[in-house]
């Protein structure tokens, strides 16, 4: 299994650090408001990545936080009139909402910054006596960036030259620092602002060290994995690897993974031009599962455009994968209990070649855009050998491979059997008898009717089908 890892700028060979497990992290999103899609893309693509070493058979230890403090939460309690905590606690909850109709799996753990505060001034403690972070006059604690001379390997910055180009870093309020690429690591309180009791002032923690604190206290002081959008490369993962690094006198994070942005319509996802949408917004107008399909369409690590007319075609070829399960189902239901025949038993072991070609893309690199390719491959073959009179062994063995590779994906296909209203399978009834007598003009009117009620009706030659609008 090869993994493009940033750190080195190639596809490495994964080698976990310990046999048979996986340790990774994956930044979290900060809860202030309801997810936007740019944040769902690192949770499908790094859930998806989970899933198959899972099925490769690595237990995974899967850490993904909250951060819940910030000032954008600040922020907006102050607008609400209510504690930082409320509002926080608020968008978790939401968050998991959305996660669960995306089909994301719940994390190993999923802490939250606001309950590792005391790691976190341990560990800035520890720089301190180590000499890579100094107290400012009025409390404030920096990480002095140069001590650590592989600053930039992440990011293959030269710190010199980001030393240059960064004179805009000095903002008002930090002169105080002793070089202007110094970040903080502890600030002072503000007032109206949640705090903590601290050696050097009442305050809160910087963003950076949260992330630090909380991976080496869930997966230890050296991790396999650590994932995220590459908006975070620089400053926020140089910046772990920093104090982490320095804090823990080992390598953090054996590989990188980085998706690539989101655009919408080709442009860069703007509130303020309009074109901003949340996950929320998507699950007025589509199943999750189709924003999930599309997610996967592309490689993870190439830029990735949201369009209307995309999502439209992700929903074709996500509905031709249910599609072609729910004929499955619909054959199994009168299939002859027999024993496969000669040709149903070549079909079965041919259908196997297809879980080939799929762990052969998803173990370069994760590309899931071929893993999805060989799932059409694979539906295309089902269809055109499944039959009326195909044995029960061998449509259940086509369904098992589609589900199979489907589920690898986080894609749900077997969609859970519907009831009909009552009146509604007594026109379908009607209907049916009208055309057995002839009287077409009854059945349409039939068939009208049930469409206003958003029931489509298929005629096929295995009898009469329907699906919700």
């Amino acid at each position: 299994m090869k993994i493009y890892n940033t750190l080195s700028g190639k596809k490495e060979e994964f080698e976990p650090k310990e046999a048979g497990k996986v340790s990774m992290y994956v930044c979290g999103p900060t809860v202030y408001n309801l997810i936007h899609i740019g944040n769902a893309r690192p949770m499908i693509i790094f859930d998806t990545v989970r899933r198959y070493m899972e099925y490769k058979g690595y237990d995974v230890n899967f850490v993904s936080n909250f951060t819940d403090v910030d000032d954008k939460i600040i922020k907006k309690a102050i607008e609400e009139g209510v504690d930082p905590s409320v509002i926080s606690e608020r968008y978790i909850e939401e968050c998991k909402k959305d996660m669960k109709a995306m089909n994301v799996r719940p994390a190993t753990t999923h802490p939250k910054a606001t309950n590792e505060i005391e790691g976190m001034i341990g560990m800035i403690e520890e720089l301190i006596a180590k000499g890579h972070a100094y107290v400012a006059k009025d409390g404030t604690v920096y990480f002095k960036t140069r001590s650590f001379r592989e600053y930039g390997k992440l990011s293959h910055k030269n710190l010199d030259d980001l030393r240059g180009g960064n004179r805009s870093l000095l903002v008002s309020g930090e002169e105080q620092k002793e070089d202007v690429l110094d970040f903080v690591l502890w600030k002072p309180k503000k007032d109206g602002e949640p705090y903590w009791e601290a050696p050097w002032c009442e305050g809160r923690p910087g963003w950076h060290i949260e992330c630090s604190v909380m991976s080496k206290k869930y997966l230890g002081d050296e991790i396999d994995i650590h994932a995220g959008g590459e908006d975070l490369i620089f400053p926020h993962h140089e910046n772990e690897i920093a104090q982490s690094e320095a804090a823990n006198g080992k390598a953090f994070a054996r590989y990188w993974m980085h998706n690539a942005f989101l655009n919408i319509d080709n442009r860069k996802m703007s509130k303020s031009e309009g074109n901003f949408f949340t996950v929320r917004d998507i699950s007025e107008k589509y199943d999750l599962q189709i924003l999930r399909f599309f997610m996967l369409s592309a490689h993870y690590r190439s830029p990735l455009n949201f369009s209307a007319d995309l999502m439209e075609a992700a929903k074709s070829g996500y509905d031709r994968i249910v599609t072609s399960v729910s004929n499955l189902d619909y054959l199994l239901e009168n299939a002859p209990e027999r024993e496969p025949d000669a040709a149903e038993r070549a079909d079965m072991e041919a259908a196997k070649g297809y879980m080939a070609k799929f762990e052969e893309a998803m173990e370069d690199d994760f590309n899931t855009a071929d893993a999805i390719s060989v799932i059409f491959e694979l539906v295309k073959f089902v269809n055109t050998k499944a039959k009326e009179q195909s044995s029960q062994t061998f449509l259940q063995a086509m369904k098992k491979e589609i589900v199979t590779l489907t589920d690898l994906c986080g894609l749900i296909v077997e969609k859970e059997a519907e009831i009909l209203d009552e009146d509604i399978e007594k026109l379908i009834q009607e209907r049916q008898s009208a055309r057995k007598e002839k009287n077409f003009q009854r059945a349409d009117e039939i068939r009208d009717e049930l469409q206003k009620q958003g029931i489509i009706l298929e005629d096929t030659r295995e009898g009469v089908k329907w699906k919700r609008a």
